[in-house]
């Protein structure tokens, strides 16, 4: 896996994975950006996220479960002082579907923090990583 980090201007910079596909990602103000995109650390939490959600889906799928949307919430603190490395990181599922069972949702998120999930592991090398889930039930069309 490869990506490459360019300098645009001021405090903004283009990342681009080896896929080809492109983000820009800024500082805030209080240190020269000019907010036009994610801040590195957001695109961390953002990049867990996704890659829990992945896994918790694909476990879902194979599973037949009728899903209709699957969303986290990241919630994180990070440490006072430099290197202000997350310290707690808390990553909330919203699972709505029709007659999706809880245990299920429960076992996927577990496989994914404990087997799967290369970003919320290791970042659990240097925060508390949670989770917990709600499943909502929708209608079947």
């Amino acid at each position: 896996m490869q990506a490459r980090v360019k300098w645009v201007e001021n405090m903004a910079f283009l990342g681009q994975a080896g896929s080809g596909h492109a983000v820009l990602m800024d500082a805030s103000a209080e240190v020269g950006g000019n907010n036009l995109g994610p801040r590195p650390l957001e695109m961390l939490l953002m990049g867990a996220g996704g890659c829990t959600s992945v896994d918790v889906m694909s476990i879902l799928k194979k599973a037949r479960a009728e899903v209709d949307s699957c969303e986290v919430e990241i919630s994180a603190e990070r440490a006072e002082t430099e290197p202000k490395v997350f310290t707690r990181i808390h990553l909330h599922f919203i699972i709505k579907g029709h007659a999706v069972r809880s245990e299920l949702v429960e076992r996927a998120i577990e496989l994914s923090a404990t087997k799967y999930c290369s970003a919320t592991i290791m970042l659990g090398k240097t925060a508390e990583v949670t989770h917990d889930y709600e499943v909502i039930e929708t209608r079947p069309e």
